[in-house]
């Protein structure tokens, strides 16, 4: 079984919110699979998929973001998945709207939620896939510009960057992060 665990906030006040970019994947596979999240096993909202080589389970943490490696350990250790098979998708205010990254490992960066999962796990060693949000303007604080919404105008960039990371999830659950590393870490064109 895979496990994809999407970042984001609970609650109305958060829905549409930079932050949750990865609740909206998840949300997104969860269409595409025909999935119901529901419950709360693992203090998340989860999802089964099946029918698949290997099963998928969908998860939203409802801890907030900053506690998400409560929810992430919980469901790792009560369904037995490997790292290997842990992938967790998040925004990030480094990357430009419409790009996404696809990393192996790595250190959680400035990413609060990132840290908590890192911290509660012990290691970095999983992989991710990181939405872009970005670029912040100077003039708005980092906290203030992750809690607020999507402008209009950016809504099309926005399904870019959904679209580019599911293509990229796809190839990193058929055992093939390397040719998604390839694909999708490259910056993309000016225009």
């Amino acid at each position: 079984m895979w496990l994809i665990v999407g970042l984001g906030n609970p609650g109305e006040e958060y829905k549409g919110t930079r932050h949750n970019a990865g609740f909206m994947f998840i949300d997104r596979l969860a269409g595409r699979f025909g999935a119901k999240l529901k419950g709360r096993i693992f203090r998340a909202r989860t999802a089964v998929v099946t029918g698949r080589p290997e099963a998928l389970m969908l998860v939203k943490p409802m801890t907030h973001m900053n506690l998400s490696g409560v929810s992430v350990k919980a469901a790792v250790k009560g369904k037995g998945v490997p790292l290997g098979k842990l992938v967790i998708v998040h925004d990030d205010l480094d990357l430009p709207l419409g790009s996404v990254r696809i990393r192996r490992r790595g250190s959680p960066g400035s990413h609060k939620g990132m840290k908590s999962i890192t911290e509660a796990l012990g290691t970095g060693e999983f992989a991710r896939i990181r939405i872009g949000i970005g670029p912040r303007p100077e003039e708005i604080d980092a906290t203030e510009f992750v809690l607020s919404p999507f402008r209009k105008d950016e809504l099309l960039l926005l399904e870019e960057s959904l679209s580019r990371a599911e293509q990229a999830f796809d190839l990193v659950i058929d055992g093939d992060i390397v040719s998604a590393m390839s694909r999708f870490n490259r910056k993309l064109p000016i225009v």
